[in-house]
């Protein structure tokens, strides 16, 4: 037998549930899951800022040698 909470994708108990605790932990589930996806995306933006930045740098580096002098 599955339950909701098996999959780690997506939040335990249901929304319309009678029992205000599983309403309260489905609530908040969503909400880390949302904040968790934001956060992960953000990583993945700052990772993309830094690696354009030091290929940047790089660059300017090779530049710097090859005519110097």
């Amino acid at each position: 037998m599955t339950y909701a909470a098996d999959d780690p994708g997506s939040p335990g108990g249901s929304p319309d549930s009678p029992d205000p605790l599983a309403r309260l932990t489905y609530e908040q589930e969503s909400r880390r899951l949302a904040e968790e996806k934001k956060n992960e995306r953000m990583v993945w933006w700052y990772l993309a800022y830094f690696l354009f930045g030091i290929h940047i740098v790089a660059f300017v580096m090779i530049y710097a040698v090859t005519h110097s002098g």
